[in-house]
């Protein structure tokens, strides 16, 4: 990492001031060559480390911009190399000229996700901080803000540091045993005590890959499936929820023939409502594959809003019952009974035979009354447990897909523990399991990993 690189960290039209951010080993004297400092021989070169200095930006003896300018000298920076911060004012134009200035004075314009790239190589972080550097920048809600805070300053990192030493330790009293086979008599690792410590080690795994279920309902959004006959009010109900016209609202039987999908904050929870199209005998080829895909949406759904005409409740309830409520077996079902302002006897929902275990609301998509009921009622439904910043919490499928291979390898080493296997079976998947954890941290990350990370960053970061 000889070049240097230099990036606008802030986005287009962000507010009145902007900031190019630029890192390397020419950072420093780069900068140097087109700052003016208010004071003769304040330049940037005799700058202290952590200080800001007041200056113009100069195209020879032509002033671009006032700015102030932070210098960070390495190791001590976020990319571990020397680096400088510009703070201009927001305009595009000064932001562009104060960029090409760079370019033409040595620098190059960052990839995506480069300057974090370069913290991680320079050993600032480690991979899973690094990839939390995205989801802070990309967060929406207090739960995500929280969870890649805690990740991004070494949370999950320090539960993995402590699991790698205790399978290190075990490790090398194993293979201490093999470099002495042939002294049956010498035995370094007490097979009890490393049993204890490969059950506790398979505990906190388990529990950090359990974790991801809740991790990525937060990350991504508690799915929410709005699933119902034709006309029922679905696409109404969405476009209440989102309080815009997200989805088409039509008196057409079969409108909505393809999945509408869109998030929303309540409550410091993130939901993805899923529109779907709605379920009736037909002959339409596109409108039956929409159809197929409600069903598909419906099994990969946390919580299900069947809505229901409560002008037609006992037709349509009795019609979909024995469909809906066996694929609902396993997630948490809302029957949301629409059109409630054209409903002349609310009593007669009283009539139908709900079990028990599901919840109902009476509401009306049109006219937005009970809507407030119902987004109190998916919060609590969601009933997602209060996230802290000291939570280790797993929102990563590629540390969840790595947690789970590592798992299987600290089993079969418990296994081969209880059976009394040789020690180089059981030192074979001792190392696996610390391979499946390195990989995390990116320890043993390949290049091809490490691109298809960064590449998801903005460009600045």
């Amino acid at each position: 990492m000889n070049t240097t690189i230099c990036a606008i960290s802030t986005a287009p039209g962000a507010g009145g001031v902007a900031m190019i951010r630029v890192s390397g080993p020419g950072a420093i004297a780069i900068c140097n060559t087109c700052f003016k400092p208010l004071v003769a021989g304040k330049d940037l070169l005799s700058q202290k480390a952590y200080t800001l200095r007041y200056g113009t930006i100069c195209r020879g003896d032509e002033a671009i911009d006032d700015v102030l300018a932070a210098v960070f000298r390495a190791p001590h920076s976020f990319t571990g190399e020397d680096t400088v911060e510009i703070t201009c004012h927001g305009s595009v134009y000064i932001q562009q000229q104060i960029l090409q200035l760079l370019i033409e004075a040595g620098c190059k314009n960052a990839l995506p996700g480069e300057f974090t790239q370069r913290a991680f190589m320079n050993g600032k972080m480690d991979l899973s901080q690094a990839e939390a550097v995205a989801d802070l920048i990309a967060s929406t809600s207090a739960g995500q803000h929280r969870l890649a805070l805690n990740q991004m300053r070494g949370g999950f990192s320090n539960e993995l540091k402590t699991l790698r030493e205790q399978l290190l330790h075990i490790t090398s009293l194993m293979e201490l045993e093999l470099d002495f086979s042939d002294h049956e008599e010498l035995e370094f690792a007490d097979r009890s005590e490393l049993s204890r410590l490969a059950d506790h080690i398979e505990t906190v795994i388990s529990r950090l890959a359990n974790s991801f279920s809740v991790g990525n309902a937060i990350k991504n959004g508690i799915p929410v499936a709005i699933i119902g006959e034709t006309n029922a009010g679905k696409s109404t109900l969405l476009n209440a929820l989102l309080n815009e016209e997200k989805a088409i609202v039509s008196d057409i039987h079969g409108t909505t023939r393809d999945v509408i999908e869109d998030t929303m904050n309540l409550r410091g929870m993130l939901f993805r409502f899923i529109d779907t199209a709605g379920i009736r005998e037909t002959r339409d080829a596109i409108e039956t594959i929409g159809i197929e895909r409600t069903f598909r949406k419906l099994s990969q759904a946390d919580i299900v809003l069947w809505i229901i005409d409560a002008t037609q409740a006992a037709h349509q309830y009795a019609q979909l019952a024995e469909t809906i409520l066996p694929l609902c077996r396993d997630k948490a079902l809302i029957l949301v009974f629409n059109k409630a302002d054209l409903l002349h006897d609310p009593d007669l929902l009283q009539t139908l035979q709900i079990p028990e275990t599901i919840k109902t609301i009476l509401i009306s998509a049109k006219d937005k009354s009970g809507i407030d009921r119902l987004e109190t009622l998916l919060v609590d439904t969601a009933a997602l447990p209060s996230v802290s910043q000291s939570d280790v919490i797993v929102t990563n499928a590629r540390h969840y897909e790595a947690l789970i291979r590592a798992r299987e390898s600290i089993d079969r080493v418990r296994e081969g523990l209880t059976n009394n296997l040789s020690g180089d079976f059981i030192s074979q998947d001792l190392r696996e399991c610390i391979f499946h954890l390195s990989d995390i941290v990116g320890e043993v990350t390949t290049d091809q990993v490490l691109g298809n990370i960064f590449e998801k960053f903005c460009i600045g970061k």
